[in-house]
């Protein structure tokens, strides 16, 4: 079980002595990760002894979800991982200390190692309000994917009790609530509420549960609200299967804390640039631990950074939450568009400070107009970021002068708005 108060005491540390910590950690980070042979070769630009500020880091490439899939796909035989992974099995490059081996859709093999609360989760629970002794019935799903082990590991670690309810079986499960009287749930918000929805129409209680963590789905405000009406408070957590636990909500409500194990930056989707708070962007984060080193790895989430501090005392970034997906290729007239394209365009450009790309029209008469920002309407810009489009995407594209601030404020690189009908 973990110390509770020096755990805690980690969230409300000076912010400076937080930032010192991390950039101290950083050449060594990178270090361990060149373990792993995919990252050895990810990083092979990359001294780590030049790794000691955050403009050196923003320089570090971003690890693309996409591309450790395919590097799976291409090393399936002989290493599930891809080479991201320090730990495995005896058979597997002589590793060991993995504990478990999930599958997420793709598929994508993640590894689990054997410390206590590998995935972090436990500072969320304790943000909802789990404490030790607690019964907590988990209906994440046990199988293949490692939300229900994520909950459990961070449950145990904090000295509460697990029912392994899984996902289905809403009255077996119900029953189970009955006989058990738990304190606390974790699974979706969509689960909880179908439980409860059937506990109310066959006329059962379920005066023991109180708290609940949920994840995997969007948690509106109006289903927060719903389970409070019903004596339950329900907080959310923000966590993938590829680096657990990014970041979580407190009783603040104010955006959600970012965890004290991993680095997080909103980047322009496309590039590896972070983008100003406040500025929708990608999600990347990097873990602080060696045993899968996902350095700078992009969710494909958006979100964006919060201002100031959360009026609980957790000194910690925030973040608004998941904002959508960043990835929004479209294909265009036969050819696949990238916002790592667009990004490019603007980098040819200094005059330009934002640019979307909208796809507009219908199927087979694809228009593109890239919308650019700059401090003044220039023909000649215009003039050389269209040939730069067409140079770079093989397709032509009109431009389009806004204002500086006017393009929306939703992360988005390219708007496809095409009629499908």
């Amino acid at each position: 079980m973990i110390d509770l108060n020096a755990y805690r005491a980690l969230e409300r540390r000076d912010p400076a002595q937080r930032d010192a910590a991390l950039l101290a950690a950083l050449p060594g980070l990178i270090t361990a990760a060149k373990a792993a042979p995919a990252m050895a070769e990810h990083l092979a630009a990359v001294s780590p002894a030049d790794v000691t500020s955050w403009t050196a880091w923003a320089q570090v490439p971003v690890t693309r979800k996409s591309e450790l899939l395919e590097r799976q796909k291409a090393q399936r035989a002989t290493d599930p991982f891809g080479g991201y992974s320090t730990i495995g099995w005896r058979t597997l490059r002589g590793l060991k200390d993995a504990q478990r081996v999930y599958q997420s859709p793709g598929p994508i093999y993640e590894p689990e190692g054997t410390t206590a609360d590998y995935w972090r989760i436990a500072r969320a629970l304790l943000a909802a309000g789990f404490e030790p002794g607690d019964l907590v019935h988990n209906s994440f799903s046990y199988h293949l994917t490692p939300g229900a082990w994520m909950m459990e590991s961070g449950a145990q670690a904090i000295g509460c009790t697990v029912f392994p309810g899984g996902v289905g079986n809403t009255e077996i499960q119900l029953q189970a609530m009955v006989d058990l009287q738990p304190q606390a749930y974790c699974g979706t918000p969509s689960f909880l509420r179908i439980l409860l929805e059937k506990a109310a129409e066959t006329h059962i209680a379920l005066p023991s549960l109180k708290k609940a963590l949920v994840s995997g789905e969007a948690f509106p405000p109006s289903l927060r609200d719903w389970l409070q009406d019903r004596g339950i408070q329900g907080y959310q957590a923000y966590a993938t299967a590829d680096v657990g636990l990014v970041a979580y909500e407190t009783s603040a409500r104010e955006g959600l804390v970012i965890d004290e194990g991993v680095i997080v930056e909103i980047v322009r989707p496309g590039t590896g640039t972070p983008v100003p708070d406040g500025e929708v962007g990608e999600v990347v984060v990097t873990v602080l631990h060696p045993q899968y080193p996902l350095v700078r790895f992009g969710t494909g989430d958006l979100s964006a950074v919060l201002a100031g501090h959360c009026p609980t005392g957790r000194t910690n970034g925030r973040i608004k939450g998941w904002m959508g997906r960043a990835d929004q290729t479209a294909k265009v007239r036969g050819m696949f568009v990238h916002p790592s394209q667009v990004a490019e365009v603007v980098r040819r450009h200094p005059q330009v400070l934002r640019a979307r790309l909208v796809v507009e029209g219908e199927m087979a008469n694809d228009r593109m107009t890239l919308r650019i920002e700059s401090a003044a309407q220039d023909d000649a810009l215009t003039q050389a970021v269209a040939q730069s489009v067409r140079d770079i995407t093989k397709l032509r594209a009109d431009v389009q002068w806004c204002p500086p601030g006017s393009l929306p404020n939703d992360g988005k690189v390219i708007e496809d708005a095409r009629r499908y009908d």
